[in-house]
């Protein structure tokens, strides 16, 4: 009657390999939303640092002088 409990109290090779399943999958997932974090900071900062650079007035009467354009 032990070796026939003994059996049933360990994971089965099936149990295992779903188990090992599992973790796997996790890690993968939690890599991918590590992943996605870590794009999601860089986009924040390049779009905060264009909203935040300053436009330089004598690049635009440049850009209007190369167009043939009379100046501001």
């Amino acid at each position: 009657m032990t070796t026939a409990t003994l059996r049933l109290v360990g994971p089965t090779a099936f149990e295992r390999m779903l188990q090992h399943l599992a973790r796997t999958l996790s890690r993968h997932v939690e890599r991918r939303i590590a992943h996605r974090a870590r794009r999601r900071e860089i986009t924040l900062d390049l779009l905060r640092e264009q909203q935040t650079r300053r436009h330089d007035p004598s690049a635009v009467d440049h850009a209007l002088a190369q167009l043939g354009l009379p100046r501001r």
